[in-house]
């Protein structure tokens, strides 16, 4: 046999190689993990993937949600199962090719593999795109790479094309990537169990059960609505609940205001640290490797915080100590587009108090934040939910659920405005003080006295 057809048959083997014994991950979720694929297991005993470990799926939500800790790692490995499991109940079906199973196990394991240290914050400050990343690490010089190339020829970029939905299959696409996929029927339940909210549960077993492959989407058996309709009203509480709570919110804040001030202290100042911040140095740049994101986690970013609150800008000393001890920013109602003259008038007096604004006070918007609602049909949504009904046909959900109609397409949007109260009441201008009191809250002194 020559050393070509030798290579060849050798990669076929590895795309089918099976474990001698299945291996278990035990799952507070899912119950068990499944693992019996050779390529499955090598991938995640990668640095690239290993590093998730590092990765909270919920960025600052712990400073809200105590037992929030868990990591991208988990969440990882709890979409895996949850596709496995769909493909196990497809494999029968004519609608599917079973040929692209592995291709399906390895996207939704690799999916979230480029989240960076505090996902929205650190993206939205250094303009960085998770999914660029996601897409480098499957397809650049990484071991998570040659694994996947030594299942065959381009397959890695097969990947990469299912997580970016490029892929021609999109019945594959739409398992990762669809109102109803895998991602999020796991985060949903995950989130919620480390929250400890009880908004998140639904019947997933019921979904799986009826989900049906069709040519380029999987669609649910009409029978299945009602299931559907819990996950959608789970989904919903989820992000006004968990994912747009105004203390999480505060914390998001601060971590930004930091990444921003450490940012402009490095650019136009160019300030002397007392510890040069050599992780971040590519970032300040805005020259990121993919060698120096790799390196990136919330450790290492911590570990620079905590360093940070003996340096001798004031700005970024205060903002970390406040980030670290949980000192947050309180909040208050307000709406930017009916309350502008308010919000000058505060920036103005913030200044004329001694406190930057551009620090210090924030108008966030839950409009801002990474989650998405289901709003079916809208441009770039992901692809709707469909029934499949007894004659064959397909019905949009919302059509035929009065529930599901009656919370889907609405633009709910949240406003807060963001600011340190404890400088405020430092403050020993008892003018400024009153002045910036009455637009907060419309009470003047009063409110501030303990």
């Amino acid at each position: 046999m020559n050393n070509d057809r030798k290579k060849r048959v050798e990669k076929l083997a590895y795309k089918y190689e099976q474990l001698s014994e299945e291996k278990v991950f035990k799952d507070p979720v899912h119950r068990y993990v499944h693992v019996r694929d050779r390529v499955i297991w090598d991938l995640i005993a990668t640095p690239e993937f290993q590093r998730l470990r590092r990765i909270k799926q919920l960025g600052t939500t712990n400073l809200t949600f105590h037992g929030a800790e868990h990591s991208r790692f988990n969440h990882s490995l709890g979409v895996y199962e949850i596709v496995r499991r769909i493909i196990e109940n497809f494999k029968e079906r004519p609608e599917w090719d079973n040929e692209e199973r592995l291709l399906c196990l390895c996207a939704a394991l690799l999916h979230d593999l480029g989240h960076g240290p505090f996902s929205h914050s650190f993206e939205k400050v250094f303009k960085l795109d998770h999914e660029f990343f996601t897409q480098q690490i499957i397809v650049g010089d990484t071991k998570v790479n040659r694994i996947l190339e030594k299942v065959e020829p381009g397959f890695a970029r097969k990947v990469a094309d299912v997580i970016a939905k490029t892929y021609e299959d999109k019945l594959v696409v739409s398992l990762i990537s669809s109102q109803i996929d895998a991602d999020r029927m796991d985060y949903l339940q995950r989130d919620a169990f480390y929250t400890g909210v009880s908004y998140g549960h639904f019947d997933m077993e019921r979904i799986l059960r009826v989900m049906r492959p069709m040519e380029d989407q999987v669609v649910i058996k009409s029978t299945g609505m009602h299931a559907v309709e819990d996950y959608i009203m789970s989904r919903y509480q989820m992000y006004w609940q968990v994912y747009f709570h105004p203390v999480t919110r505060s914390a998001e804040v601060i971590l930004s205001k930091i990444f921003l001030r450490a940012k402009h202290l490095y650019q136009e100042q160019r300030y002397k640290f007392k510890l040069e911040p050599t992780h971040f140095i590519s970032l300040f740049e805005g020259k990121v490797s993919l060698e120096d994101y790799l390196k990136l986690d919330e450790s290492i970013v911590q570990y620079y915080f905590q360093l940070w609150q003996e340096e001798d800008d004031e700005v970024l000393r205060d903002l970390c100590e406040r980030f670290m001890n949980r000192r947050l920013f309180k909040y208050v109602e307000f709406n930017p587009n009916s309350q502008y003259r308010d919000l000058v008038e505060l920036t103005e007096l913030f200044k004329e108090a001694g406190i930057d604004p551009k620090y210090y006070l924030e108008v966030d918007s839950s409009s801002d934040l990474p989650y998405d609602f289901y709003r079916p049909g809208e441009e770039e949504e992901r692809l709707p939910i469909h029934l499949l009904m007894p004659d064959g046909s397909l019905k949009e959900l919302s059509r035929e659920s009065d529930i599901v109609e009656a919370i889907s397409g609405k633009r709910r949007t949240d406003h807060k405005l963001y600011f340190p109260l404890d400088k405020l009441k430092a403050l020993t201008d008892n003018r400024i003080k009153r002045q910036i009191m009455e637009i907060l809250y419309g009470q003047g002194e009063s409110i501030y006295v303990d």
